[in-house]
């Protein structure tokens, strides 16, 4: 785990963004698509830990964006080239513009000055989406990424970052997938060559030095 000094060098409020990886409703709310990795994201407490970032995030001036994926009813324009996609077309929850499925799921909360990224196609939360402009409009340097799931959408999320210039840092216990075993593994071995790894306590120590936040 890096030291105290090195991390709070790296989350400097004005050119620090959290993005919440698909955090919504339909795949970790209590009717997801996916029960499995709902109850991963809950009981395990990421969930829980991306909620108290983004709170702290919140009070100390450092801005939020959440990756929001949904379809269209009609499919337009979504992906198929893959047996995730073709297997989720098929799930009786779909995500959905516009329905219950693709809001931000609690305990989170949403405040105005987020920005919320929708995508209707592939498997990055920025690969062909508003979030890197955006990023690099807010004057962006440095990445924090939790979220779902460890098994696809947060590596790409992770990898795309650092090929664009981002430093990310990666709240361990602020991003869950399936098997319980896997994100663990999937940290040390990937993620920790090239992001740099943290527990939320450390990252929101760090938030409240500059913000003068109270842990919740």
């Amino acid at each position: 785990m890096p030291s105290y000094q090195a991390l709070s060098e790296l989350l400097e409020p004005g050119t620090t963004v959290l993005l919440t990886v698909e955090c919504q409703e339909g795949v970790v709310g209590a009717d997801s698509a996916l029960p499995e990795l709902a109850a991963e994201a809950r009981a395990g407490g990421a969930l829980g830990n991306v909620a108290r970032l983004v709170a702290a995030a919140h009070a100390g001036g450092v801005q939020v964006v959440h990756a929001v994926a949904e379809r269209r009813p009609d499919g337009r324009g979504a992906s198929r080239n893959a047996r995730l996609f073709r297997a989720a077309a098929r799930l009786p929850v779909q995500q959905l513009a516009g329905t219950p499925a693709v809001r931000v799921a609690a305990p989170i909360e949403v405040a105005e000055e987020d920005l919320v990224v929708r995508r209707l196609h592939g498997l990055s939360p920025l690969q062909g989406t508003d979030v890197d402009p955006l990023l690099r409009n807010l004057g962006c340097r440095t990445l924090i990424v939790t979220g779902v799931s460890a098994n696809v959408a947060v590596p790409n999320a992770v990898f795309d970052a650092v090929n664009r210039g981002y430093t990310v840092v990666v709240p361990a216990d602020a991003i869950a997938g399936v098997p319980s075993d896997y994100t663990p593994a999937m940290i040390r071995h990937t993620l920790a060559l090239v992001a740099t790894v943290a527990t939320t306590d450390e990252v929101l120590a760090c938030l409240e030095r500059s913000g003068g936040i109270r842990r919740a």
